[in-house]
């Protein structure tokens, strides 16, 4: 995603979603001297957390906002590069969003956004969702609404960015292999990595803890060495597009 948003020094750049602030604060020290960051998220809570994690790491460049996608409370072409990291997907109008995303960009400016793709694509992800619907934890989304793989088809992702006005658009997947070295640590690793799957779990009696562990070291055994070490294929994409 950095690469692709093609940073430079002086730049004015949002980390739209930014959770924690991981990609946001690489490029932070990207963009420097000169540069800003605004680090913004719609949760007030995620927020503080972005804020403690960006005075830890000692970064002067850097500013906060409560942001919304769907409505960025920014002024019209005033950002030079919009990164989101698996947010869009997660919005509940992603097309609404991407045009925000382009009003709030100069004219050449550049969006570089990540999202899933699709389930079949990601058993890392889709093995531990269908095992808490199944126990009544979670909810399928309906067709057509926001989810984990909403936007899992790279073109209907170039589609929404060019009917958003964007040009020069690449899209590219990557492959990502969640690995571990036996069962209790990748699922730990994996609750650190998805509140949602982490908010749903939390829910679960001790018998169905149980009982979900165990049925997710069955389903994941075709991705578990003798040993037990897990290695689970994922996949995102990532694109990038020019305003």
């Amino acid at each position: 995603m950095l690469g692709a948003a093609a940073l430079a020094p002086g730049q004015r750049v949002l980390d739209l979603a930014a959770g924690p602030g991981e990609v946001g604060f690489q490029a932070a020290k990207l963009i420097e001297p000169g540069g800003e960051l605004i680090c913004s998220d719609q949760s007030e809570a995620m927020l503080e957390l972005a804020r403690a994690r960006g005075s830890e790491l000692g970064l002067t460049n850097v500013s906060y906002r409560v942001l919304g996608g769907e409505w960025i409370d920014l002024q019209l072409a005033s950002v030079d590069v919009v990164l989101c990291r698996w947010g869009y997907m997660l919005m509940v109008d992603p097309a609404a969003a991407l045009r925000e995303t382009r009003r709030v960009l100069r004219s050449g400016g550049r969006v570089a956004l990540a999202v899933w793709d699709a389930a079949q694509r990601n058993p890392w992800l889709q093995i531990p969702l269908e095992v808490l619907t199944e126990h009544g934890l979670l909810a399928p989304p309906a067709p057509g609404t926001a989810g984990t793989f909403a936007l899992g088809d790279a073109s209907t992702l170039r589609s929404l960015l060019e009917e958003a006005g964007f040009t020069e658009i690449t899209v590219e997947a990557i492959d990502i292999t969640r690995e571990a070295p036996e069962f209790d640590s990748w699922w730990a690793t994996h609750l650190d990595l998805s509140v949602s799957t982490l908010s749903a779990f939390e829910q679960a009696d001790e018998g169905q803890t149980e009982a979900i562990e165990s049925q997710l070291r069955a389903r994941l055994g075709h991705y578990t060495a003798p040993g037990g070490a897990l290695a689970v294929p994922g996949r995102t994409l990532v694109a990038a597009a020019e305003a």
